[in-house]
């Protein structure tokens, strides 16, 4: 119980620390913003590491976060391997090919009223559709390489990115659209000058969205055939196993993989949409 007991007022007293932070000038700075949830974090896991220790909480149930830690030190390779099937030939492609396809479609939709009712309804049929049914039926259709992961990614991003992209083509105002014909401008002028650039908020709202999706998909992908590597082959091997830590250890890299591409479109939407209200703070 002495391990539980030092967790909580670990706990306790990041807890104090955090609300002199939040209230404190040093909030509004760059490094303020960081590290409370940092020290959040950080007081989770040291709560977490005192449970399972002073709660004698067995590791096939719930391993402490030093025995995750030390499955990741000694598995290097293995999850090395697992992150680029997964991610670099699963999550990043299938994430690519399907904004680009939403892209596309959108500006075909935008400019075909009739595809704007017809498609759209049966964009939102097939989003609601659960991807662990679709999944097996690709993984048949493409195979168990990393094409078959692509294209589940592909159906989960697409019809998320298209649905904020059309409605980011429409959120130019009509006035600047009409002084825009005023002037002689083409549909593609107007399209490059005004309506994508209002469009931005909208297109990297899908991304992030997109972001997390895509490997949510790949992984759950891998459950219905893979390769002999992979994050969703090595979860799925090794809950059979019991090896629940390194089930955590997989967890811990796709929550950080996905929390980087998360970071990398926020910083690339930052510097490209600076003039939005919601960039100014």
């Amino acid at each position: 119980m002495s391990a539980l007991l030092f967790a909580l007022l670990v706990w306790l007293a990041a807890w104090a620390l955090n609300v002199w932070l939040a209230g404190s000038p040093v909030a509004k700075t760059r490094f303020g913003k960081a590290l409370v949830p940092l020290i959040f974090g950080a007081t989770l896991l040291v709560l977490w590491e005192g449970l399972v220790r002073g709660l004698g909480i067995a590791p096939v149930i719930l391993p402490a976060p030093s025995a995750i830690a030390a499955k990741i030190a000694t598995s290097l390779p293995m999850l090395w391997q697992d992150f680029a099937q997964t991610i670099l030939k699963g999550a990043i492609p299938g994430f690519l090919i399907g904004s680009g396809a939403a892209f596309l479609t959108a500006v075909a939709i935008d400019r075909s009223p009739f595809l704007q009712r017809g498609l759209l309804p049966i964009g939102n049929f097939v989003a609601a559709l659960p991807i662990v049914g679709l999944a097996p039926i690709l993984v048949m259709w493409f195979g168990f390489g990393w094409e078959s992961k692509a294209a589940v990614v592909v159906v989960m991003v697409f019809f998320p990115m298209l649905v904020n992209i059309v409605a980011g083509l429409q959120a130019s105002e009509r006035m600047q659209r009409d002084l825009m014909a005023t002037w002689g401008a083409s549909y593609l002028q107007t399209l490059v000058k005004l309506r994508l650039p209002a469009a931005l908020p909208f297109v990297f709202n899908g991304l992030k969205i997109a972001s997390t999706l895509a490997l949510i998909g790949a992984i759950v992908a891998e459950f219905f055939g893979s390769p002999t590597f992979g994050m969703g082959f090595r979860i799925s091997t090794e809950v059979g196993r019991l090896g629940l830590d390194m089930v955590w250890a997989e967890i811990a890299v796709a929550a950080l993989a996905g929390s980087l591409l998360y970071g990398i479109v926020a910083l690339i939407e930052r510097w490209m949409t600076f003039w939005h209200p919601s960039q100014r703070h």
